[in-house]
């Protein structure tokens, strides 16, 4: 049985990659995002973003950089600016939310992906558009079903929820093809 919506809230599932662990000694090197709202019926996919983030810091993890395959030269050569992708994505977030609306952030381990977006709009001199709010599916998966956090990988809800479809493995860390699964996984959990 589904959620049913509040009529106010516009969902942003968002995923990130990175050359480490921790914002500020690492990079943020790509974010993607999908709106997901509310069609009167059932939530639905939206608009979508990315962008590729040149870096402002020093650390790259070497383990962290294999992950999603973006390397320092390509990032140097045709990541954008930090500063100018959160305030595009700020604006992003903005222009897709109406004055009875508020934003949430989602993530899939959401702690992770929410630490670097909210580290990265302080360190741009930003308002962070999501506020303080966020809300993890990998959370959400575990109440929902009363199963155990070791058990709400993504492998789970494929078995749980077979019409979800994984990206492809060369899509696997692409942080807009993670975006949109995520905002697959969302809907499901939402809306089934």
């Amino acid at each position: 049985m589904g959620f049913g919506h509040d009529g106010k809230t516009v969902y942003f599932c968002v995923d990130l990659e990175a050359s480490g662990p921790v914002p500020g000694l690492f990079n943020m090197v790509s974010v993607g995002g999908v709106e997901v709202r509310w069609d009167g019926a059932k939530h639905v996919r939206g608009d979508t973003f990315y962008f590729e983030i040149a870096p402002d810091f020093d650390g790259f993890d070497a383990g962290a950089m294999k992950i999603h395959g973006l390397t320092q030269k390509h990032l140097r050569e045709h990541g954008r600016p930090g500063r100018e992708v959160m305030a595009a994505l700020a604006d992003w977030v903005k222009a897709h939310v109406g004055k009875a609306e508020r934003p949430l952030f989602v993530g899939h381990n959401a702690p992770f992906d929410w630490m670097y977006v909210a580290y990265y709009f302080a360190w741009a001199g930003l308002e962070n558009p999501f506020g303080y709010n966020a809300l993890d599916t990998k959370a959400l998966f575990m109440g929902k079903h009363r199963i155990f956090w070791k058990e709400t990988h993504k492998e789970r809800l494929l078995e749980v929820y077979p019409r979800l479809v994984a990206p492809d493995k060369h899509m696997e860390h692409n942080a807009l093809a993670d975006a949109e699964f995520q905002a697959d996984i969302l809907i499901a959990l939402l809306d089934d």
